[in-house]
Parts: structure tokens; sequence; C-alpha cells
């Protein structure tokens, strides 16, 4: 017989025909095993899958300032700008989060001839936003505008001397004047379109509205923008470029604040306004979820000018009194005191936590004896008002160097009937007559020996005589340029000005180093100036005695352009005017050689060599600090070229998640 499945209508009645306690049993059991089964199935789940960033979200950014130029040829002057254009544009080469360079638009390229040409594919089928195809002519295009001296671009400096050719519309060509083991940072250069800006004229580029208007190839595009009653842009929205050539972002959507103050800003995040934001000072912080620090290749010193007039500066000119300052220099204090420890020491422009080379031979720890003994041996001594002075007795204008008697004639004759009138030398005791005749007479004789007989211990003596000879020889002409021309004294005061930006923390450090030094006997002004004026007046222009000002250097270490001779002036970066032939030649056999031990040797034997001259006083370089919401995901920390290098891997950002089969 075959047995037959129940009816529905059979199961219904099952639990009519079970006993209470069967009933109680079934139950129990069939809950355990559900249970048991939904334990496994979820188990199983968990194990096979993993949490992974999805799509979505919008971050909100706080950011004092606001922009001008969305534009790569004109954004490097600003902080807010530069962190635009990092979203919006794209460039051949990028930083990575460990401020390594890696291939952005360009998918290869080869180095030839020692660093001297290089070669750059393009990937294919990128995009402008807009839907036009980005091409070699884009590139070509950015960079000659740059070149150009009309365009009026900061970056000019960069591409000057290197030539471009098209090879194709997917490749290109750069020949350098020498060869170059830094010129892969000059690639990172956001891109523009020559299609959006072909049209207009080169006197135009700062003034035309597309500056606000981007048009770029990178992760991110403008969707709105937004100003109030006076025209200042308030806050902007961008959004995931739906045409990106690389992978799309998670972050659906990336809002921007601007705000006119620090304390503005630091408000607007309590009160959830903003995500996140940073701060380049040290002003008290809100409590936040998460900081992130970066280190980035900036540095700040106190640079010495070693072209500044004669009028000024007399004692800087000294290396003693630059090392005694450098070794009167508390940095710990500085670090402790004002960066609140977001920093570190630094004594030389070659950062060792940057770029991993050995310290200098010269560090100037701080040693307020040794500065001291250095400032006396250089005879800046105290005086009562607690300052130090230099007393330099300097040549006299006017000596006697020939015979005279009765018969000379001439200027020398003046000048000695001149001295014999002089109440110095004995005026009517000596000279009664004070004829100033030019003529060596009877009259001028017997005042002659009169001046003989009265110095006679020096005059006559050696010579054995008691009485005068009325000639002018070596002994007289000895006590006659001692008598009448004594040597005048000089004072050079141990005083100087110290020029920096008129921004708190940087007064704050000036004032600090004021009154350390000030322990030694130095007497210093401090003097303040808003950045504009700093950069067009005194730094183009070398006003200055000492200057606490800070430096952005390449992720290639490359200390060319702040203290190679060449760059001395105007048109430079060597801020102090150094010159050292021995440090050119290693700067530029750093900026030929493509070896990294090479390298390495020729900018450590720089270093000592440039601290031993103590043009600088090298002090601090500073973190960078990011303030972020707990939930922003996915941020690395790591070096930073510069602070919008922080959006270098925006990518890899993200606030919702999923779970993905492994």
């Amino acid at each position: 017989m075959i047995a037959k499945r129940p009816s529905t209508q059979q199961w219904g009645q099952f639990f009519k025909v079970l006993g209470k306690r069967e009933r109680f049993s079934f139950l129990l059991l069939s809950f355990l095993f559900f249970t048991s089964l939904s334990f496994l199935l979820g188990n199983f789940y968990f194990e096979k899958t993993k949490i992974v960033p999805t799509s979505g979200g919008t971050y909100i950014e706080g950011v004092v300032g606001s922009p001008l130029f969305i534009n790569p040829l004109y954004s490097a002057a600003s902080d807010v700008d530069r962190d635009l254009t990092e979203l919006i544009f794209s460039g051949l080469m990028k930083y990575d989060s460990s401020g390594t360079l890696k291939l952005d638009l360009a998918k290869n390229y080869n180095i030839f001839e020692d660093g001297k040409i290089y070669e750059f594919h393009l990937k294919k089928n990128i995009l402008w936003e807009d839907s036009e195809p980005l091409t070699v002519d884009d590139i070509i295009f950015t960079i000659e505008t740059i070149k150009n001296s009309e365009a009026g671009s900061p970056l000019r400096p960069m591409w000057l001397g290197v030539e471009i050719i098209k090879i194709s519309d997917f490749v290109l060509r750069f020949t350098l004047k020498n060869p170059s083991s830094v010129f892969l940072e000059n690639c990172t250069l956001k891109i523009i379109p020559e299609h959006i800006w072909k049209d207009v004229s080169l006197k135009n580029l700062l003034l035309t509205r597309k500056n606000l208007n981007p048009i770029g190839s990178g992760p991110y595009k403008l969707e709105d923008l937004f100003q109030d009653s006076e025209g200042r842009i308030i806050s902007l929205d961008l959004v995931k470029n739906p045409l990106y050539f690389n992978e799309a972002p998670h972050l659906s959507k990336i809002s921007f604040l601007f705000f006119e103050t620090e304390e503005e800003l630091i408000v607007a995040y309590e009160e959830g306004k903003i995500k996140g934001f940073s701060l380049d000072s040290t002003s008290p912080l809100p409590e936040t979820e998460n900081i992130y620090s970066f280190s980035i290749p900036r540095y700040f010193s106190v640079f010495f000018n070693q072209d500044a007039p004669e009028d000024k500066a007399e004692a800087l000119a000294e290396k003693e009194v630059r090392m005694a300052l450098t070794y009167g220099t508390n940095k710990k204090e500085l670090l402790e005191t004002i960066l609140l420890g977001q920093g570190k020491i630094i004594n030389s422009p070659i950062l060792p936590n940057i770029y991993g080379f050995e310290d200098p031979l010269y560090l100037y720890e701080y040693n307020v004896e040794e500065a001291n003994s250095l400032l006396e041996e250089a005879g800046f001594l105290l005086q009562e008002n607690g300052f130090r002075e230099k007393t330099i007795k300097k040549d006299i204008a006017f000596k006697f160097e020939a015979n005279l008697s009765v018969g000379s004639k001439g200027s020398e004759v003046t000048e000695l009937q001149k001295c014999l009138a002089n109440p110095s030398a004995g005026g009517p005791e000596i000279y009664p007559e004070g004829k100033i005749t030019g003529y060596f007479g009877s009259q001028t004789k017997a005042a002659v020996i009169k001046f003989q007989e009265k110095y006679s211990s020096d005059v006559l003596s050696p010579f054995g005589l008691t009485q005068g000879t009325g000639d002018v020889k070596s002994k007289t002409r000895e006590k006659l340029n001692e008598v009448c021309f004594e040597k005048p004294e000089e004072k050079i005061p141990l005083k100087f000005s110290l020029l920096t930006v008129d921004q708190p923390l940087l007064i704050e450090i000036a004032t600090l180093l004021k009154n350390q030094w000030g322990l030694l006997g130095v007497d210093v002004e401090i003097q303040t100036f808003d950045i504009s004026i700093m950069k067009r007046d005194i730094l183009r222009k070398r006003e200055f005695e000492a200057l606490l000002f800070g430096e952005i250097l390449s992720l290639i270490p490359d200390p060319f352009p702040f203290w190679h001779s060449s760059q001395k002036g105007e048109i430079g970066l060597n801020l102090t005017d150094y010159e050292n032939t021995e440090c050119d030649k290693l700067l530029e056999a750093n900026r030929k050689s493509l070896d990294a031990t090479e390298r390495q040797e020729s900018l450590e034997e720089f270093q000592n060599l440039l601290l031993e001259d103590c043009p600088a006083i090298f002090l601090y370089t500073p973190d960078y600090r990011y303030f972020v919401s707990e939930e922003i995901q996915g941020i690395s920390t790591g070096i930073l070229a510069d602070s919008s290098k922080r959006f270098s891997e925006i990518g890899n950002w993200y606030i919702h998640t999923k779970r993905a089969w492994k």
C-alpha cells in the first residue's frame, strides 16, 4: 500500500489528536528548531559577508574665507580655492594619502636622458563634466597659458624653460633645459578645458565669471553657489561627477560653508551646522569625535637678511651674533606654551620627519651660557640699560706720513699747523701765532720744538735727546697722530627689528622670541604687516633685518628655490639672499640626480654647510589638524603636500555602509 501525504484538512486536525503535554513538547521543539536555524543562517551570512561603504550621504565642511578663483591657474594663493580645485579638477599625477605620487589622468610615463625628457601617455575616453573629451590639447593649453606672463599665474616660474610637444591626442612630451628629479611634482598641476577658456583673452582671465563656474574632470562638480546681499559667497554645493573617469566616490554631496572668522566657524560646528573643519591656529577648540593630524612639508623660521643695507642690522652681519641668537632660542618652550605641542621642533630646512634624513651636525641646542659667551667674544658687552653694545675704533681720516722741516709746504704742513694750534696738542702754549699758511717757517719750527719737548719722553728720550730739533720725523709724527687725531669710536647696539605677518599665532611667537633674546641683552622691535603687504613690499624688496615667516616645500625634497644663489633678489624665494658656492653645487646635484641615495647625500651635506653659516633659525614644523565628525569614515592620515591634499583620496570617504559577500 502506498502511503498518502496528509491533506490540508487532516493537518488542521493535528493539534486536536495531540494531548496537552504532546502539544507543548511539539511547540517547544519547533521553537528550538527555528531559533537554531535562524542562528545558523545568520552566522553563515555574517561569516560570508563584510561591511563595505556604500553611496550616499552629505559631508558639510566649514572654511574661514571664501572662494575667489576656482581655477588651477590662480588657486595656489588661497587655501579655499585649492580645496575646491582639488575636488573638481584632475592632473597628470596626484598624491595618495601617504604623500606618494601616483597616476591620475596619465596611465603611464617614461623618463629619458637622465631626467631631461618626460613622456606621458593619457588614459583614453576621459570626459570633461560637460561631455567634451579631454586630450593632450587641454594639457598643452593649460601650461602654455600659465607660461604667458599676461595671464598673471603664480605658477609661471615652475614652467619656464619647459618645452611641450604633442605626440598624439593621448601622448605628450616635456623637454627640460636641465635634468630634474623633481619635475613629476609639477605634473600634479590640475588641467583646465581648452574649449571653455580659449576664447577668453589673457587680460580678462582674472576677471571672468568663469573662475567661479568651473568645468572640471575630477570626482565632483559644482552644483550650486550661494551669495549674500553684498555678493559674498557664503556656501556652495558639490555633487558627484557622473562622468568621472575613475571609480565614483561614495559621498553623494559635499557642501562648503564659508565664515569670516574662526570663532564663527567653531560656533557652527558646536551647533551641528558643519561636520568638519580645519584651523591653522592653536585657538581653544570644541570637543570633537575625531581629530586627524597630518604632517605637511612646511616650516617656520627666523630669516636673517644677508644683504641688508649697511645702516641696518650691523650686528646681524656677524656670524657669532646669529649663532648666539640660535643658541638663545628655546624652541621647546615655543612648542609647549604657544603651539601646545601641535608640531615638531626642527633644526634644518631638510625636515627629518618628512624626508627621513639624518639630523644635521649643527643642532644649536638651547644654551644661554654659550650664547652669552659668543656675544662677549664678538665684542658685544652688556650696558647699564640691560642691552648689549659693541664699540669699534675707526681709522682716522688723516695722519702724518711725510718728514717735514723748514721749507716744506703743502697739505701736510697745513694739517701740522692746525694740529699745533689745537688745544689737544697745546694750543697757544705751543703755537701762540696759530697761523695756518701751509708753509713750514720759523714760527712753525718753534712750535714743533715746543711740542717735542712737551712730549719728550715719547719723542726725544728714545734718541737720547733733551731738546727739540724742530724737524717732524717718525716719533714726532707718531705723537702728532695720537694727540691730534684720536681714533673715533662707533657704537653698534645689538638691536634689530623682527618682522612677521599680522596673525595672532605669529605675533605670539615673535613676542616669545623677543623675550628670550632679551635675556641675552638683545633689543628687538616687533613689526607686523598684512600678508598682502608682506608679499608685495617686504619680501620682494627684502626690506627687513630679521623675518619670522613660513615656507612650504614640495614632497620631493628640493631646497633649490629657497637657498640657491640664483634665487636671490626680487624674483626669487631665497629670502635671506644667502650665497655659498658649495651649497649651490650640492643643490644643483640634487636636482639632476635620479638616484635617491645620491640625492640624500647631497642634501645632508648641504644642510651642514648651510647651518654652519647660520643664515636663519629653524624653529618648527606645524601639524595640520583636521576636525571631522565621527559620522565620516574612510579618512587616512599621513603626509600631505598641502592642506588641500586631504581630499586627494576623497573617493574613500563614506557615511553609509552595507554588507556585501566576501
